[in-house]
């Protein structure tokens, strides 16, 4: 079995089994911001998938997103048949909201792609791929210059989170 590959199933275990650093890494995450810049990727095999590269321009951001159904604003007054209408499930997924919030932080870059690394309670933990659009080693890169030639890839849903939402 190759390198990445055993990386893979030990980090898959690690969540299964919920192991001793599975917990601790989600303890810290929880007391960081909803959105915060990360040195390296969590699941490197997973970020090489997805097309990253350890290069400057190259950003990894972790999000962290309340799962659950979407409570609908609703008014007071009127009839109030059992409540119905109170709770509805997202149209989008949690990766594609992630992957949106994400490019909203950072304005100055675009979203590659993303990949989830944990949750803990209701709470989900996505890692979005991130590359600068005024950085030089990006824009000569021959694998990133069609995805900086896309602006907005995150609101658009062409990322293959947003394609996913999309039936494409």
């Amino acid at each position: 079995m190759g390198y990445y590959k055993e990386m893979k199933n030990t980090i898959k275990n690690e969540y299964k089994l919920r192991n001793d650093v599975y917990k601790q890494r989600i303890v810290k995450w929880r007391t960081e911001p909803t959105i915060s810049k990360t040195e390296k990727p969590t699941n490197i095999a997973r970020a090489r998938e997805l097309g990253y590269k350890a290069k400057p321009g190259v950003l990894v951001a972790r999000v962290k997103i309340i799962g659950g159904k979407k409570k609908r604003k609703h008014f007071d007054g009127g009839r109030k048949p059992s409540k119905s209408g109170r709770f509805y499930s997202r149209a989008k997924s949690l990766r594609a909201i992630a992957e949106e919030r994400a490019a909203r932080k950072f304005s100055n870059c675009e979203v590659l792609n993303s990949y989830f690394v944990g949750q803990a309670g209701s709470e989900s933990f996505y890692e979005v791929i991130l590359l600068e659009r005024n950085n030089p080693n990006i824009k000569n890169d021959k694998n990133y210059k069609p995805v900086l030639s896309n602006k907005n890839r995150a609101y658009r849903a062409v990322t293959s989170a947003g394609k996913a939402h999309r039936n494409i």
